[in-house]
């Protein structure tokens, strides 16, 4: 091989090796623009989202529908609710259906009964309403799994 072909192989394979090194960085999400967790509160009112929600440790609007399941927001979990969880659940309900209730009651044909707001609720409701969800959850940290002790002579 010629010293030109050497060249462009070394500098091909050096792009690649910088390209993968590049990639191998730890996806860390998307994030929003602060929010107001204040205008979040006031846009869950305006869209209703109490008729089928409640926000642990927020006195809201009860739903005028009494048979209506009522999917709990906030409270103690065992992870993280990131942006990409909670934005992801508004934008595209259908992702993941609520755990711990009959997909029956949370589920139609198979996609979420919940309401898609995206024609109706502007990217800084959104955001809004994300940081007043976001500051309700609190990561519940797991009791310590206790094995029984063994005499080993």
């Amino acid at each position: 091989m010629n010293t030109t072909r050497w060249l462009v192989l070394a500098v091909a394979a050096g792009a690649l090796v910088a390209a993968l090194v590049g990639c191998s960085g730890k996806y860390e999400g998307f994030t929003l623009p602060p929010g107001d967790a204040a205008r979040g509160q006031a846009a869950f009112v305006a869209f209703r989202c109490y008729d089928c929600h409640r926000v642990s440790g927020v006195e809201l609007l009860v739903g005028e529908e009494p048979d209506q399941v009522i999917v709990e927001l906030g409270g103690k979990v065992a992870r993280v609710r990131t942006y990409d969880d909670l934005v992801t659940a508004i934008i595209n309900p259908s992702h993941r259906l609520a755990q711990g209730y009959s997909t029956s009651l949370v589920a139609q044909d198979g996609k979420s009964r919940m309401t898609v707001y995206n024609d109706a609720m502007t990217v800084a409701q959104l955001i809004d309403l994300v940081t007043f969800l976001q500051g309700h959850y609190e990561l519940r940290v797991p009791e310590p799994t206790t094995y029984p002790h063994y005499y080993m002579p």
